[in-house]
Formats: C-alpha cells, sequence, structure tokens
C-alpha cells in the first residue's frame, strides 16, 4: 500500500463511550403484564443538525480532550489514588485488528507525554461527556475509597446544571473546576473496559474515530436532561426494546450500537452482567475496526474472525467488493463474524466464531424476509 494513504495516528480522533446499564424494577409499557427485565441502557437522540450520526440513537461519549489528560487531576485525585495505577489495576490493553491502525506503540509514545495514563483519561472523557450530553454526574466523593464489587450510582446535579454544562461545553477544563467545586473526582473506577471500535473506510476525508467503549453498571436509572443541542431526547430501554424499536424504524443505530445491544442481550439480570464485567477484568479487549465489504444488495461488514476478515492494511482506506449477492456470498461460508446491512433498519448479525478471551459475542440475529 501506498504509504502516502496510510492513515497517521494523528488523523483518528480518540474518543469514549459508556453503556449506562440501570437496574429496572417498573414493568415494560408495552408489555406489562411480563415480569420486568433486570436493566435498561441508557439510549441519547443526537440532534439532526450534527454532522456525525445525525439522528442516530447513541451511548453517551465523545471526542477526547487534552483537559482529560491535564496534570491538574493529580491534585484532585490525591492523595486517595495516584499514579501509576489510580486504583485501577493493571491497564489492559486493546489489541489492533492488523497493522497499520494507530499503533500501540503510538499510543505508548502518547501516554509518556500525558499526565494520566490513557484509561485513565479515556474514562474521564467518557465521563465529562455523559454530563455534557445528559446532565449525568458519575462522580465519587474525593474522601470515599472505590468498592469494586458495588454498583454506581450517578450524583444528583449541581444548582445552576446549565451553567456548568454550558462552561464545561465551551472549555472542557471546567469539568475539572466543577469537580473540585464538589469535592468529588471522576468515578472512573465504576467504568469497566468492554472494548473498543474504530470507524471503517467509507469515503475518503471522512470523519474516523478510535473509540474505547466502558460499561457502567448503575443500581437505578438517574434523572437524564438531554442538552438540547446534540442530543435531544433519551430512552431508557432494555436490549429487546431497543431492538424492536429499531426493527420498526423508531430509533436508528449505527451498526456497532446494534451490535453491542445485542451483545448485551446476553444478559439477563443487571448483576449477571456487573458479575461478568468483574470476573473479565484481567482479560484482554478486543479493539475492532470493520472492514466494508460491498455486495450486489447490501453493505458486511466483517470482524476479526471472519473468514473474509482479511488482516491488510490495504482496507484501512479501501472496501472489498463482490458482483455477487449477499446470500450467495453466505452460502459460501461458514465461520461468520459479520453484519449484513441490507438497508437504513434491517440489519442480520452472524456470528459463528468464539472469543479469544473471556467475552462474549452477540447471537446470530436474522430479521424475517418481510423486513427486506
Amino acid at each position: 500500500m501506498n504509504s502516502s494513504l496510510q492513515p497517521r495516528a494523528s488523523s483518528w480522533r480518540r474518543a469514549a463511550t459508556i453503556l449506562l446499564a440501570a437496574g429496572w424494577a417498573r414493568p415494560s409499557p408495552a408489555a406489562p403484564s411480563l415480569p420486568p427485565e433486570g436493566f435498561r441502557l441508557l439510549l441519547l437522540q443526537r440532534s439532526e443538525n450534527q454532522g456525525f450520526l445525525p439522528g442516530a440513537h447513541v451511548f453517551p461519549g465523545g471526542v477526547q480532550n487534552t483537559a482529560d489528560c491535564s496534570a491538574d487531576w493529580l491534585r484532585l485525585f490525591a492523595p486517595h489514588h495516584q499514579p501509576p495505577l489510580f486504583g485501577l489495576g493493571a491497564a489492559r490493553s486493546r489489541p489492533a485488528s492488523f497493522p497499520g491502525l494507530p499503533a500501540a506503540a503510538a499510543a505508548a509514545a502518547a501516554e509518556d507525554a500525558a499526565a494520566l495514563p490513557d484509561d485513565v483519561a479515556a474514562r474521564i472523557c467518557a465521563i465529562r461527556e455523559t454530563f455534557e450530553e445528559a446532565g449525568v454526574l458519575l462522580l465519587r466523593p474525593r474522601a470515599a475509597l472505590p468498592a469494586v464489587p458495588e454498583l454506581g450510582r450517578a450524583l444528583a446535579p449541581p444548582r445552576g446544571l446549565d451553567a456548568w454544562r454550558d462552561r464545561v461545553r465551551r472549555d472542557p477544563r471546567h469539568f475539572l473546576s466543577l469537580c473540585a467545586h464538589l469535592d468529588c473526582t471522576p468515578d472512573i473506577w465504576a467504568l469497566h473496559d468492554w472494548g473498543g471500535w474504530l470507524t471503517p473506510f467509507k469515503r475518503r476525508g471522512g470523519r474516523r474515530f478510535d473509540t474505547a467503549f466502558f460499561l457502567c453498571g448503575l443500581s437505578e436509572p438517574p434523572r437524564v436532561y438531554p442538552d438540547l443541542t446534540e442530543v435531544v431526547s433519551c430512552q431508557w430501554l432494555s436490549p429487546s426494546e431497543a431492538t424492536e424499536s429499531f426493527i420498526s424504524k423508531e430509533i436508528w443505530f449505527a451498526p456497532p450500537q446494534f451490535y453491542e445491544i445485542r451483545r448485551l442481550g446476553n444478559f439477563a439480570s443487571l448483576s449477571d452482567l456487573h458479575k461478568f464485567c468483574l470476573d473479565g477484568a484481567s482479560e484482554g479487549m478486543e479493539r475492532w475496526l470493520p472492514i466494508t465489504f460491498l455486495t450486489a444488495d447490501a453493505v458486511l461488514q466483517l470482524l476479526p474472525g471472519d473468514e473474509l476478515y482479511l488482516e491488510d492494511s490495504e482496507f484501512l482506506e479501501n472496501v472489498m467488493s463482490s458482483e455477487k449477492k449477499t446470500e450467495e456470498i453466505m452460502k459460501e461460508g461458514k465461520t461468520f463474524h459479520r453484519l449484513v446491512l441490507h438497508s437504513h433498519h434491517v440489519y442480520n448479525l452472524h456470528v459463528t466464531i468464539h472469543s479469544k478471551y473471556k467475552q462474549v459475542y452477540p447471537k446470530t440475529y436474522v430479521i424475517s424476509k418481510s423486513h427486506l
């Protein structure tokens, strides 16, 4: 591959997002006679005016800022939580899918130059963005030592919520000022490594993100205050409710969000999900770049482990293609880890592989042909 086309580490914008799962005791409005599912996920609807994923329902999160790894955070975390680990334990790696991605070496060099480890800065970023977008404060009093086995709890919003949020949006450094004002630190210990996604190639010049995904379990759902600028509404939905709303065209997900929602459908309760996060804390997290495969009638997004997935930097800025129809390609294969995008609201998920780590993958999910 021509080196001039090779994306530089700096061209991938670092970002972080939180899958916020809260305990739920209320019955579903759609099926009040059925027992309630164990948890709901916070989904935020992005404004149609946003340049990236307009109108989509997403998990809280956004782009990392230099303020998220500022040395000023060290004073706030002291004396209880100090470098190099800040009480998080050894950092888990998110191995890249194939050579040519923002490499571990580049990330390590950037981390050496920063005051905070990358896994701490990414958590601060996710927590700050959750406050900006949803008004939810995932903070812990400075004197309170983290109790890792416990579920998290959001802090009540401060007086002058809108004013604080405006300040933080204008300058992310004000998030540290808010934490100092409340005598709290970001509750980085409530965020569990979940994985990472990199934006696949679609067209030259398109926005691309290297996004860390975290899971945060809360004992109860906090009040949510959409900022009405970037986020216009919110919903708490179970994985099955979110899937049904997507199929019925009430909401729309980008492929990574759909994948993660189906993955979370493996857990029957919040306690099961929380236990999984604690048990898997020492395992490596998978960090994926999907490869786009264009067929005659659909778009495939191939993930590591799929028999068509090629660990070749050629596909950092190119797509695969075939004149065959998707059905024919599916019949030719056996080892799948792929999303088949038939239309804006019809995604099929095919998974026949097993994780190399202590992760769970979503089950194969195929929408009825009547939706095609």
